[in-house]
């Protein structure tokens, strides 16, 4: 059998001894003779143990469960032992506790028995009808027959079964809160658990946690992935599995993504994940630590396909918050199938980035929102096998995550707001996705200093009503990206970045009231179309040498011909270019630019109605190369710096006859 040693505890020891050679605190304190006792009366009943049991007692009980008359409640102050015998009690015995202990045998309970929870322990068994006094119950795991510490796979599957049922145990006795505090044991969860089980699923092998039920730990809760062999690509430490009103607060969850074994054909799919969730409804997950997840932190699925609602249990409800996820493989949190989802206040780092024992996986995104959809293969028609709706991701902090903060890859209404990210966002085959006032501070050294901060992706019947809102970028490559239908970019302040925003392939693409401050353009779109897109009423800065809109190969092919974009009521704030070159189909109206504008080779280009157009060591506006249909009407412009250099509008086109001026001011 597969041993695994713990953690070293020759450490541990070397620092407390450290601790106890520099620190009088808790320890007697050795008095030179003639100098008073600083507390003569030290308190002689401390507090006891919280991580050890209350059952302190060692005298013997002098009486019997026999002797117990109906109605009477019992203080078991005393070790009672039974000796391996069952005793039967009347109705309504109430069995209380004060430092005694029950042990070695059965006690069946007439109707409306009691007991304390402190009583039970793996040696009593308790029969009929009984319930606890409190519903509140603390776990040790001295008591229940579970090994902590190092330990072989067939004992860490007994523990997993033993910690299970003993909370299914707590539950059938009336008990809704089950608390552990100081606990460090392995479990395995990448077998079958024999012999109720024949076919393994995770979601089973897990520990699960029943309905209407909280499981309660605290940092000193340590529940550990025993280490998987190679090839295997799932289990979970805690499952939430077809339940509801279930709540999981605190503790560590620790994978074993640097003990476990990979094959070698492994494709980033192997590991298993801390948590699964599948078909929870009204789950909340508060405060847990994932640590170190081999196939990811938490994955929140559902049982069954929505296009067969027979036998479809979406999970529901579904809070995700005050959780830490660090150093997992693939990803954090893996989203496939659910509604009414919270995502909320918690922190990811380094998801998805090399380890010592391992790849980053697949994915590499700290949040994964992926269901699965097919096309009827006769009929055509898109079969949405599992479904994300209405998932609110809010308040989150994420460093260096190797692909990004959050993917939507398939979803309806998910809403990303108020998140603190280092890294990238992006949106794909969705709608109604949102992503609103979000902090991107590219992580310095990572992926975003040579990248974007948001990219809005994606074609289709699927991708509309996309909204990106409000959001703070700074440190990136380009800021936002938009490649995808019915976009909205409204109101992003974008500083400290080379590109602002780059549109590429949009269609109904709305890019509104923005700021931009950055180094090289502004708004950009190269070798592309622009089908139906506005860029109205931003404010764009540049530095020295930039291009304040950049458009270079836009709707050039056959099927983009007749497509249209405007630009409008801009504000353009420092001298640099307007570039519109080898485009089709843009009206520039209404703006005011500070610097000049240069066309060239374009045609059904409208320059209207700008309200001020001031170059500064370039021509107002110049027309260079093969043009058609160039409208250039009612802008007024400054007479450019520089002498006879330049000109308000100077036509240098190789057929100006295509160029229609009228209306225009030189000032």
């Amino acid at each position: 059998m597969k041993r695994i040693m713990p953690p070293n505890y020759l450490i541990v020891v070397f620092l407390t001894f450290c601790f106890i050679s520099c620190s009088n605190e808790n320890f007697e304190e050795v008095v030179p003779d003639g100098i008073e006792n600083p507390d003569p009366d030290p308190d002689p009943n401390p507090d006891p143990d919280p991580d050890t049991p209350d059952n302190t007692a060692t005298t013997p009980c002098d009486f019997k469960l026999s002797d117990l008359t109906a109605n009477e409640t019992k203080v078991i102050d005393c070790v009672l032992d039974l000796e391996g015998e069952t005793f039967t009690v009347p109705e309504n015995v109430t069995l209380e506790f004060d430092k005694g202990d029950i042990i070695n045998g059965t006690i069946n309970f007439g109707t409306g028995g009691k007991i304390a929870g402190q009583l039970l322990n793996s040696t009593l068994k308790v029969e009929g009808d009984i319930q606890l006094i409190s519903p509140t119950f603390k776990f040790f795991a001295s008591r229940w027959d579970i090994v902590e510490g190092t330990t072989t796979s067939d004992i860490a599957l007994e523990n997993n079964k033993k910690l299970e049922d003993l909370m299914f145990f707590i539950k059938e006795l009336g008990g809704d809160t089950f608390k552990i505090d100081k606990f460090d044991a392995y479990f395995e969860i990448t077998k079958i658990t024999p012999p109720a089980i024949t076919t393994f699923r995770a979601s089973k092998e897990g520990i699960n946690v029943p309905s209407n039920f909280t499981m309660e730990m605290t940092d000193n809760t340590y529940l550990r992935t025993f280490p998987a062999e190679a090839g295997v690509e799932n289990g979970a430490i805690i499952a939430i599995n077809d339940v509801d009103n279930v709540v999981v607060r605190g503790g560590n969850l620790i994978g074993d993504r640097d003990l476990r074994e990979y094959s070698p054909n492994d494709v980033g799919l192997e590991g298993s994940h801390c948590m699964h969730i599948q078909s929870g409804r009204n789950v909340v997950v508060d405060g847990v630590k994932f640590i170190e997840g081999s196939k990811g932190g938490l994955t929140i699925y559902s049982k069954g396909f929505s296009t067969n609602p027979a036998d479809y249990k979406p999970s529901t409800n579904v809070t995700i918050k005050n959780c830490l996820f660090e150093d997992s493989r693939r990803m954090g949190i893996s989203l496939t199938d659910g509604r009414e989802i919270f995502i909320e206040n918690n922190t990811f780092i380094n998801s998805g980035q090399p380890s010592s024992n391992s790849d980053g996986g697949e994915v590499g995104y700290s949040i994964n929102i992926e269901p699965a959809r097919r096309r009827d293969a006769n009929t055509g028609e898109l079969l949405e096998l599992q479904k994300v709706f209405n998932a609110y991701i809010r308040g989150n902090t994420e460093t260096n995550s190797r692909g990004g903060f959050i993917t939507v890859t398939i979803g309806q209404d998910i809403t990303v707001e108020n998140n603190d990210i280092g890294t990238r966002a992006v949106y794909s085959l969705t709608n109604g996705t949102k992503f609103l006032n979000n902090r991107f501070n590219a992580d310095a050294g990572g992926i975003g200093t040579e990248s974007w901060a948001i990219f809005a992706a994606g074609g289709g019947e699927t991708v509309f009503n996309n909204e990106i809102g409000g959001n703070e970028i700074s440190g990136y490559k380009t800021g936002i990206v938009v490649s995808s239908n019915e976009a909205y970019v409204h109101d992003n302040i974008i500083n400290n970045t080379d590109n602002g925003i780059q549109l590429s392939k949009p269609n109904d693409t709305r890019v509104i009231d923005n700021v931009l401050n950055v180094t090289e353009k502004g708004i950009t779109a190269t070798n592309t179309f622009i089908n139906n897109g506005e860029v109205r009423g931003n404010e764009i800065t540049t530095a020295s040498g930039g291009f304040h809109v950049y458009f270079t190969g836009v709707n050039q092919t056959d099927e983009s011909l007749k497509y249209k974009a405007t630009v409008t009521d801009n504000t353009f704030l420092n001298a640099n270019k307007i570039t519109i070159s080898r485009v089709n189909g843009v009206t520039f109206s209404g703006n005011s630019v500070v610097g000049g504008i240069e066309i060239g080779d374009s045609n059904d280009i409208v320059i209207s109605a700008n309200t001020k157009i001031q170059p500064n060591g370039s021509d107002g506006i110049r027309i260079f190369g093969s043009n058609s249909n160039v409208s250039i009407l009612n802008n007024s412009i400054t007479e450019p710096t520089g002498g006879d250099r330049y000109q308000c509008i100077n036509n240098n086109s190789s057929n100006p006859s295509a160029i229609t001026e009228s209306g225009n001011t030189c000032i």
